[in-house]
């Protein structure tokens, strides 16, 4: 079966860090601008970097293509290295964000 060496770990891992941060950290990554802003500057960098590895003319890192779905987009980057990639950065950001100290609770008078 083609695809499940390296495509569904890359799935598993968004949909893992996905409901880790939906249903368990609970840390509001998802809503805030500055994550997002964030991944986009990951991916301006990932893109030239991941490119260069991986462009077929001359490639540092090769893969299966009997592994991944074929499909790469640009420059010869393969989609999963995409969904590694915001596996990766969402999961530290969202522990980072879960070890922040919090404000402790206002004391309610009676």
């Amino acid at each position: 079966m083609t695809g499940l060496g390296y495509t569904l770990p890359a799935v598993l891992a968004v949909l893992a860090v996905c409901l880790l941060e939906i249903a368990v950290f609970r840390t509001g990554l998802f809503r805030r601008p500055a994550y997002w802003i964030s991944m986009v500057i990951v991916t301006g960098f990932q893109i030239p970097v991941d490119g260069w590895l991986t462009k077929l003319s001359a490639p540092i890192v090769l893969y299966d293509n009997r592994q991944t779905t074929g499909i790469r987009f640009p420059w010869d980057i393969p989609i999963e290295d995409f969904l590694f990639g915001f596996a990766m950065v969402t999961a530290v950001l969202m522990l980072w964000e879960r070890r922040k100290p919090r404000p402790a609770a206002k004391e309610v008078k009676q």
